[in-house]
């Protein structure tokens, strides 16, 4: 059984924090009174605040590329399927916290993208990963002919990308996932067809 290292136990924590709190409000000592590590700790793992946040953004998006691997980009299921999967995926995973906490690169870009250029680039690469796998399945979607041919593949998960972020925000603020069940109904009702 291998030790975990105060390295990934920043991590694991941090993110919770992060989570939790908001990026602004995360100071250095909560994640490593969360990770019970000492504070040298975080100084000797990571060279600044900005560079932890850069790695708990890839820490999130691992988890992310995980949901899109299993809904998205699952070739076993129709695409329409996998896109209506994504969709409920994410919302269940936020709601297990009355949507209280949001999406963590929603919250990240609201808050830290103005103040960091790297983190600002680091979201949009992130938004970016994220679009192209909704875009591969509604390309996949146009082939089986479950959506019209003519539909622009990129602009609209563009628009599911930022629809489902202001979804999530407003859910969050809500404490309820109606804004994203609400996207969902729209989206399969109006825009696919």
């Amino acid at each position: 059984m291998s030790r975990v290292s105060n390295r990934d136990r920043i991590l694991e924590a941090g993110l919770q924090v992060v989570h939790e709190h908001g990026y602004a409000n995360a100071s250095v000592r909560d994640i490593v009174a969360a990770a019970g590590v000492p504070q040298g700790s975080f100084t000797n793992h990571f060279a600044s605040k900005e560079a932890f946040g850069l790695e708990i953004i890839d820490h999130y998006l691992a988890a992310t590329r995980d949901v899109l691997e299993k809904t998205l980009l699952d070739e076993t299921r129709q695409p329409l399927q996998r896109l209506e999967a994504c969709i409920d995926t994410g919302r269940d995973l936020l709601n297990a916290d009355c949507m209280r906490r949001g999406c963590m690169l929603g919250n990240f870009t609201a808050e830290a993208s103005a103040e960091s250029e790297q983190m600002r680039n680091k979201l949009l690469s992130v938004f970016d990963e994220i679009e192209a796998a909704y875009a591969h399945c509604l390309r996949a979607a146009v082939q089986a002919g479950e959506v019209p041919a003519d539909l622009d593949v990129k602009e609209t998960a563009a628009l599911i990308v930022q629809s489902l972020q202001g979804a999530n925000l407003l859910a969050k603020a809500h404490r309820d996932p109606t804004p994203v069940d609400r996207f969902k109904k729209t989206l399969f009702e109006k825009i696919l067809k």
